[in-house]
């Protein structure tokens, strides 16, 4: 009987195929293929060894061969103002992460230049060869939403979490965490608060004032003022040592961290202890204020969550379905206590 030789090892320069993941699963290409589309019917037996092929091989799927084959391009287009001011960086990572999960790639784009300008290049962008769908973060002027809306060649979900200016809109502006704020300050025998806002042009900033000014007037509480900032560290240490420092005010609660630190040095600068006289209290978790000193008391908010909750909208209407369940926008921002808050004086 001739020797039977054995199969040569694959070669691991080159890049693993849909049939070999099927072989090590030990099912056909076929059922790889509806686990790599997230078919919800496979049996969880059948997708756990299917994973673990994938995972052992290392596969990834080939995106260009299948845009061919299903005519679809696996890219979605994100729309940003300008991408020359700011981009928000934890926002996109948060939609870039669901996009992958999903077999899809992000291609972000500025709209730059007047109403018109901005109108051809969503025209351009509409066009299905170029992408499946669009998730824009800005709001889209209205005969860009009609441009849309009448071309149907691909979905298009606008978040409107950012103006042309990048002032924050939206799921960004959600200023419910100020009441659990003046709650928890409340809760640690507070009675007398001040705020240092944002400008009034950007809606998170109204939005924190006006929860700030219903939960301290809900709860009996004395606002002693509201003061108009700019978000930056002067406009806090201006607000300290001209409004707060000699008054009856324990509790200050800032628009952003920024304004908090420049409060906490003003309040320093003349001999008011932070957290014994005042406690301060700001909100983005700015990564000094973990080293700041006192350490800040502050508002995390989950971005990337966000830009997650976002692109499952959008995947949701590529696949022509309802989410599989409702989207949880739930702890999106949360409170982190840190040293810049305590009792109040003589509790």
């Amino acid at each position: 009987m001739p020797e039977q030789r054995a199969k040569p090892p694959r070669d691991a320069r080159r890049p693993p195929t849909i049939y070999e993941v099927a072989r090590l699963a030990g099912v056909s290409h076929q059922t790889v293929s509806r686990f790599l589309r997230k078919d919800p019917t496979m049996r969880p037996d059948t997708a756990r060894r299917v994973s673990r092929a994938v995972q052992e091989l290392g596969y990834r799927p080939n995106l260009a061969a299948r845009s061919m084959r299903t005519r679809r391009t696996n890219r979605i287009a994100v729309i940003l103002p300008d991408t020359t001011s700011f981009v928000p960086t934890r926002l996109l990572s948060g939609a870039a992460a669901a996009a992958h999960e999903a077999g899809y790639l992000l291609d972000v784009v500025g709209l730059e230049g007047d109403a018109a300008a901005r109108a051809e290049r969503i025209g351009t962008l509409l066009q299905p060869e170029n992408v499946d769908g669009i998730l824009s973060f800005t709001p889209l002027a209205g005969n860009l939403e009609r441009l849309a809306s009448n071309a149907l060649r691909v979905p298009i979900v606008v978040d409107g979490e950012y103006d042309d200016n990048m002032r924050s809109r939206g799921l960004l502006a959600d200023a419910t965490a100020a009441d659990e704020i003046i709650g928890h300050l409340a809760g640690l025998g507070h009675r007398t608060f001040a705020h240092v806002a944002g400008p009034t042009s950007w809606a998170s900033a109204r939005n924190r004032r006006a929860v700030y000014e219903a939960a301290v007037a809900r709860r009996g509480l004395v606002s002693h003022a509201v003061v108009d900032g700019d978000w930056s560290v002067r406009s806090g240490w201006d607000a300290a040592r001209e409004v707060i420092a000699d008054s009856a005010v324990t509790a200050v609660f800032a628009a952003n961290d920024r304004v908090a630190f420049g409060v906490i040095r003003g309040l320093q600068s003349v001999g008011v202890d932070v957290p014994g006289r005042v406690s301060v209290f700001g909100w983005d978790d700015d990564e000094l204020g973990a080293y700041f000193q006192p350490t800040l008391s502050t508002v995390r908010v989950n971005r990337e969550s966000q830009g997650r909750v976002a692109f499952l909208r959008l995947l949701a209407l590529l696949r022509g379905e309802e989410p599989a369940a409702p989207l949880d926008t739930s702890g999106l921002n949360r409170l982190i206590l840190r040293d810049s808050t305590g009792p109040a004086p003589g509790t």
